[in-house]
């Protein structure tokens, strides 16, 4: 099988597996998801809530470094085998252009569109009509990782009231086919003082076995002349070696341009992946995954914050203490339950105003919670300011958050 047919397997399966990704779920929970609807972070069938803030750090780090990480350790590789902007570019160019409208041939990129016959300027009308298709789709599938499938189709049905997501997808549409047709992607030239090169022209040049055909010249996507030596625009398509070994292979010899690097074929040297950059990337990453994962382990069963009100305290009958606080819950789990509080001490302290209630899946509300004093606090030498709080469910008691809180009173 030719590169360029490995390419476009690549390219094939990458496509459907990031098309697929935003319907796939564990347990309900989607596999890669950042819901700014919801507030919420799906990663691997996990939920963290945007406020899980000891956790997204790391997850959040660890997209980022590893988006630097694959274009340092594979280099080339993840330009002409992996990009977006390379696929989408094949999917035009090679696809709609060549392939369905025949505009012009996969084998000779240099070649200029003749648009002074009319049928080509048809032609052009329709590949920019499909292209842009094709874009709404790759924007629609993109606003998949921020908005779950499941509600991205109710809000469709209804533009006028998600504007804001129909901009959004249209923009990216449109810059799509700004970026991928009307931008020139002349990224590469011929270096003619040979300056530029990667290679040692020389060595190069002392070749007696190129036939000039230049078919290696003329199926290259970024318009370089690899003749000229390996330069910084490639990006390891190896269409200019299936080229060659097509020529070469009618003559009963091996292509003249192998999938290396310039230490291996023009120094005889053999470069190890673990380079002090690419190290320095590997132990970031894994620093990422590992800080997540042992941060997760204490991931609470749901959010609990408490804030005092205004009033530091209050002074009742009897000299009973009185302290005000304001519980937000958030039910993070995929089912609803019904919500309680208890005191760890409830020798000190008692509970003088809170109700159970239900709290649906994914939802949260703000309770009142009044604790005040009993007489055995008033016998105390060394008061204690802090009291400790359970919050649980009454379906399962395991489901439960501990929380420690002041508590105010007057010291004289």
């Amino acid at each position: 099988m030719s590169y360029s047919k490995k390419r476009y397997f690549v390219y094939f399966s990458l496509t459907l597996f990031i098309m697929l990704i935003p319907f796939i779920t564990i347990n309900n929970n989607h596999i890669l998801l950042l819901s700014f609807d919801k507030l919420q972070f799906h990663f691997l069938g996990s939920i963290y809530s945007v406020s899980e803030l000891y956790v997204m750090p790391f997850l959040l780090m660890f997209l980022f470094i590893g988006i630097f990480a694959m274009t340092s350790i594979f280099g080339r590789i993840w330009c002409g085998w992996s990009c977006p902007q390379t696929i989408f570019r094949v999917i035009y160019r090679d696809l709609i252009e060549s392939t369905i409208l025949d505009l012009r041939r996969i084998k000779n990129k240099q070649k200029e569109i003749d648009y002074n016959k009319k049928a080509n300027q048809i032609k052009k009308y329709i590949a920019v009509s499909l292209w842009f298709v094709i874009t709404l789709i790759i924007s629609s599938n993109f606003m998949l990782y921020f908005i779950p499938p499941e509600d991205f189709f109710v809000y469709i049905q209804n533009p006028a009231e998600h504007s804001f997501m129909i901009i959004f997808i249209l923009t990216i549409a449109l810059f799509l086919v700004y970026d991928i047709v009307f931008m020139n992607n002349r990224g590469g030239k011929v270096y003619e003082n040979n300056i530029k090169s990667i290679f040692k022209v020389k060595d190069w040049s002392k070749n007696e076995e190129c036939t000039t055909c230049e078919l290696c010249v003329k199926v290259c996507p970024t318009h370089i002349d690899i003749r000229k030596g390996l330069q910084v625009e490639c990006i390891n398509c190896l269409e200019c070696s299936d080229a060659c070994a097509t020529v070469m292979g009618k003559l009963n010899k091996e292509s003249l341009i192998n999938w290396g690097s310039t230490n291996k074929v023009i120094n005889k040297k053999n470069v190890s992946i673990f380079t002090k950059k690419n190290t320095t990337y590997f132990v970031s990453l894994f620093l990422c995954i590992f800080l997540a994962f042992y941060f997760s382990l204490e991931k609470e069963n749901f959010l609990v914050n408490v804030n005092k009100t205004t009033e530091l305290y209050s002074i009742k009958e009897n000299d009973v203490i009185s302290n005000n606080y304001i519980l937000t819950i958030h039910n993070t789990q995929d089912k609803d339950y019904t919500f309680d509080i208890r005191l760890v001490d409830n020798k000190n302290f008692r509970i003088k105003r809170f109700d159970s209630f239900d709290l649906k899946a994914a939802e949260k509300t703000k309770k009142i919670l009044i604790l005040e004093t009993t007489e055995d606090f008033k016998k105390l030498k060394n008061k204690p300011s802090n009291i400790s709080i359970e919050i649980f469910t009454k379906e399962n008691e395991k489901i439960k958050v501990k929380r420690q809180i002041a508590f105010f009173y007057p010291k004289n």
